[in-house]
């Protein structure tokens, strides 16, 4: 029986951001209270890295990597299959616009995202997100004129990293990059986690470290520790090596003030509660280059979900 770590070793992140975190201000108003250059490293054989000390989105994290994969920058996608994080920062965006357009009335946050479901038009117009991870994953642009409308030969940095892993495992130059300088001011929001490497041990244990500028501790890392363990075993199916570890490299870890509360119920809960078993996967019909795949979760045994707002 595999022991349980992963709900340890994020309880004790929090803990070292509530002790030693020091109070900051940031974009949303909200405030927070921050550390400064953490690790995070999980086994992947001890199970797949998902908490199991509350309920996790898995749909919603399976969606929105499928999305990455897939190269789209555009929220209908998430929005047709239910998954609803980016709506905040869209619809910012589209309220930016409509300011600027004093004969259109402002939808409300449900209309608007109503709206990019069912209207093609209108999801082009307001519900592009810029040139955001899909796009530099799979578009790294070589070269554009003024309106960043012309592309000469996209780069696809998820087909050159597969097509280098199964020629040259142990090159030194498994890495995707998402923080494109020269379009940064182009993007709703800039990455967070702005770039990932790979690393062949024994020319069959593939490991996964992806690096993290700011990062929501409470709401967006658990999500993204899972959404990278996925991303490593889909990539490990790729290529036939079995995945081995997952590590993150986290500069600005915080939690936001309206979390504090909510990050010490989920330490009580580690503390006072059994810990359950992590979880495994079973992937089916896998196309990474298409973003497509069929996905199982297994024996996932979790806590009740806690309530968080998410600040945009």
């Amino acid at each position: 029986m595999r022991q349980n770590i992963l709900d340890s070793d994020y309880k004790l992140l929090l803990e070292d951001i509530l002790i030693n975190g020091l109070e900051k201000e940031d974009r949303t108003g909200t405030g927070t209270i921050s550390v400064f250059g953490r690790q995070f490293r999980h086994n992947m054989s001890d199970g797949f890295p998902l908490l199991t000390s509350k309920r996790m989105a898995w749909k919603t994290l399976v969606t929105e990597l499928k999305w990455f994969l897939k190269g789209d920058t555009n929220i209908q996608y998430l929005a047709q299959n239910k998954c609803n994080i980016w709506n905040g920062d869209a619809y910012k965006k589209y309220q930016s616009d409509i300011m600027l357009a004093t004969d259109i009335d402002m939808l409300s946050m449900e209309d608007f995202v109503e709206k990019i479901k069912t209207d093609d038009e209108f999801a082009k117009l307001h519900g592009d997100l810029g040139p955001v991870y899909g796009k530099q994953w799979k578009r790294w642009s070589t070269c554009s004129n003024e309106f960043g409308e012309y592309e000469s030969n996209p780069i696809d940095q998820i087909k050159n990293l597969i097509e280098t892993l199964k020629t040259n495992p142990d090159s030194r130059r498994l890495m995707v990059n998402a923080w494109n300088v020269g379009e940064l001011d182009q993007m709703t929001l800039p990455p967070c986690h702005y770039g990932f490497q790979l690393y062949v041990r024994d020319g069959k244990y593939l490991s996964l470290m992806w690096n993290q500028r700011s990062v929501d501790t409470f709401l967006g890392l658990p999500f993204n520790i899972a959404s990278y363990g996925l991303l490593l075993c889909l990539i490990a199916d790729e290529v036939g090596m079995i995945p081995d570890e997952l590590i993150g490299n986290l500069g600005d870890t915080h939690l936001y003030k309206n979390h504090i509360g909510q990050a010490n119920e989920q330490i009580e809960r580690v503390n006072s509660h059994k810990i359950h078993l992590l979880p495994e996967i079973k992937l089916e019909n896998v196309d990474l280059l298409a973003g497509n795949f069929d996905i199982e979760l297994l024996g996932y045994i979790f806590e009740p979900t806690i309530k968080a707002p998410l600040s945009n």
